[in-house]
């Protein structure tokens, strides 16, 4: 498709949809922000975090540029946020617990449409060191954007798009850093400049470039025997994105395009065709004739990877492209009883081929509409809030050796509503949503349709000075994907054999979430204790093991999650900020572990605000045994983890600014294995540092 074919597209649905925009965040130089005034770029009202009934956490420019390239990685370490990474190239956070489509990840509240949701090696289309902050929102305001998202929903804020003119005409950053642990090199820019008095363009790339990582006492593989190396295989990652967007900027609003290109290639460590014969037949899987009815090897904390930099002689690794159209506007007073409208279109044209010795053996193509309406009312009785609608359209094709399912369309028509109202010493809000998702699939297999209706209720009680009670309430249904309902093949990055099941039901859960809060100017804290019930929980489940390889039907259960997050902080002087901070989680399936949920965690930080542009970070952190297991899981050891960091900030010019950073990452030089990644044999990298520098103008 051509991009006036793409354009001309999104001026169209442009007409009827929109997307989320706000207002500017005000800057915060802590890892972890507890919002007080910060207000949030995918809600559409503007209410403060003291309106909302959790701690959403917030990590803006200034952290996410010392961080990873992938979403799972640029979050982890979060309160209740780890990381599923896949090697360098993929990731995706998993939060309190739940990853894939129960942590929902949004390009400026926008679907990605790619296809990281079928595979934990598949790289999530987001670019966390572009954006302007990323946002972990929870609580009823989720119900705006997806349902099922009982773990929480991930937005990263962009600036493609100018929602104002620059002050000076023009306004940038640019952005240099160099990291050991896998000699990563990565540049980043991006300018806004103003063309006349009411049009912005904005410009912005990045590129980066990294070798296998280094990790402590890994061992290879070859030939039978195990071979120290200093580097895991096959965990490369090279990429650049390419973003270009104009707006036209007036009194009541704006109107704005851009064009976004993102090129991936990044290898896949432990992939493995060792089991390639494997086929079902009925309960059992028939491997080169033979069958086994034990369970999995013993977990080693070995790799079966390839030599660096295979991928350019045909090892195993991901070529991927994908192509992106916007179309933002927003409008004040658009219509009487409405404040402000907000529309948003996209069109996503995706690909990514699985190459192995030069050969494309698998081709995933995946082509997105996504279209979004909202309308904030004017006070009702007292009652602010915003409605609107939503449509998206994903079609996906999937060729070659992993071909999962056969080519299918998935629709879905989405309306919602946040309602929210100040009683007293009591902030209620309320919220609702309806899906209606209709999957048409291109084989002798049934087409899917049914609709699914969530709500949410929270409450904040300001009872004492400084003090607040948060109640937060919700029933949610999730639709079922069509991997969930159609998929029939191997799987190498899971070492399984899909079957989809297409009489699965709407997955529902009821959800409870308690939340103490204190703040004041020496002293804040905040402690959630949260339980979700499960009806009908979508998983794969083991039907028959073959060595390290599984036979696996998706299938539905009773399941419940539950665990406990807390944070606390004090202000010694003006100089020095210390804190401890902790989180826990526990998964059961049919009353036996689920798999892959991490094990919790407990830490200390300490920061200190020099004077003349100085500041420094300290941060330790103890990641315990995970032994509550799953079936065919291996345990995992506990770890330490030590980061210091320490950075300057300063002026070249008048108005023009610079700041140089260096961090000690895993200082210790700890052997880190990660529960919650699917290569829990795989290890981390080791001890690293991080070098780096940004210009402001």
């Amino acid at each position: 498709m051509s991009m006036h074919k793409n354009i001309l597209t999104l001026s169209i649905l442009g007409i009827i949809s929109p997307a989320v925009l706000a207002e500017d965040q005000i800057q915060n130089t802590t890892p972890t922000t507890k919002l007080e005034t910060i207000q949030l770029q995918a809600h559409p009202l503007t209410q403060s975090a003291a309106d909302f009934a959790v701690a959403d956490q917030v990590i803006h420019q200034k952290q996410l540029a010392e961080r990873g390239t992938t979403i799972g990685e640029a979050l982890s370490g979060q309160l209740g946020v780890y990381s599923n990474q896949f090697g360098s190239g993929s990731s995706r956070p998993v939060i309190r617990g739940q990853d894939g489509p129960r942590v929902k990840v949004l390009q400026h509240a926008s679907e990605t449409s790619d296809v990281s949701s079928l595979s934990p090696d598949h790289a999530v289309t987001v670019d966390p060191i572009l954006a302007k902050q990323v946002e972990v929102i929870r609580g009823p305001s989720t119900l705006l954007y997806a349902a099922g998202t009982v773990g929480g929903l991930v937005n990263v804020t962009d600036q493609k798009i100018p929602t104002q003119m620059p002050e000076k005409g023009y306004e940038g950053q640019v952005g240099l850093r160099y990291n050991t642990g896998s000699d990563e090199k990565l540049a980043s820019a991006g300018v806004t400049a103003a063309i006349g008095d009411q049009f912005a363009i904005r410009l912005e790339g990045t590129k980066h470039k990294a070798n296998n990582y280094i990790a402590p006492n890994y061992f290879h593989e070859h030939e039978g025997e195990l071979e120290k190396e200093r580097r895991v295989d096959n965990t490369f990652a090279d990429g650049q994105t390419f973003n270009i967007g104009g707006s036209w900027i007036h009194d009541r609003g704006f109107v704005g395009l851009s064009y976004s290109n993102r090129q991936d290639q990044y290898g896949l460590p432990g992939h493995s065709h060792e089991y390639e014969s494997c086929h079902p037949h009925g309960d059992h899987l028939h491997c080169d004739g033979g069958e086994n009815h034990g369970h999995a090897d013993e977990h080693d904390h070995s790799a079966h990877g390839h030599d660096e930099h295979e991928h350019e002689h045909g090892g195993p690794w991901v070529d991927l492209k994908s192509e992106r159209y916007e179309f933002r506007t927003e409008l004040a007073e658009p219509i009487p009883g409405f404040e402000k409208l907000r529309a948003h279109a996209s069109y996503t044209d995706y690909k990514h081929d699985e190459i192995e010795e030069g050969i494309a053996e698998t081709t995933f193509k995946s082509k997105g509409y996504d279209a979004r309406l909202e309308l904030v009312h004017v006070p009702v009785a007292g009652w602010e809030g915003v409605i609107g609608g939503q449509y998206n359209q994903q079609k996906l094709n999937i060729s070659g050796e992993e071909s999962l399912f056969d080519p299918n369309k998935t629709q879905k028509f989405s309306v919602f509503a946040l309602e929210h109202k100040q009683l007293g010493d009591v902030h209620l809000e309320l919220a609702a949503r309806a899906d209606h998702q209709k999957i048409d699939i291109q084989s002798n297999q049934k087409d899917y349709e049914d609709t699914a209706f969530s709500g949410s209720a929270a409450a904040n009680w300001a009872f004492a000075p400084n003090y607040k009670l948060s109640l937060v309430g919700s029933h949610q249904q999730r639709l079922p994907l069509a991997q969930e309902l159609y998929a029939n093949g191997k799987h190498f990055a899971t070492n399984t054999y899909e079957r989809g099941n297409q009489n699965l039901d709407i997955e529902k859960s009821n959800n409870l979430e308690l939340g103490l809060h204190f703040d004041n100017e020496r002293v804040d804290y905040h402690l959630h204790v949260y339980h979700n019930w499960f009806d009908n929980y979508i998983y794969a489940s083991t039907t028959y093991p073959y060595k390290n390889f599984r036979l696996v039907d998706y299938t539905q259960d009773k399941a419940r999650f539950y665990g406990v997050e807390g944070e606390l902080n004090v202000k010694l002087n003006d100089v020095y900020k210390v804190g401890v901070f902790g989180d826990h989680v526990r998964g059961k399936i049919d009353g036996a572990n689920a798999p892959r949920v991490p094990s919790g965690r407990l830490g200390a930080r300490a920061e200190a605000d020099f004077a003349d542009g100085w500041t420094g970070s300290a941060e330790y952190s103890h990641v315990f045994k995970q032994d509550k297991i799953s079936a065919f899981e291996q345990e995992t050891a506990g770890y330490n983890m030590v980061n210091l960091g320490v950075s300057y900030a300063g002026q070249y010019a008048q108005g023009n600014d610079y700041r140089i950073y260096a961090q000690a990452n895993n200082l210790l030089d700890e052997q880190v294995y990660s529960h919650a990644s699917f290569l829990a044999n795989i290890p981390q990298v080791g001890r690293n540092f991080t070098l780096g520098i940004e210009f402001g103008f």
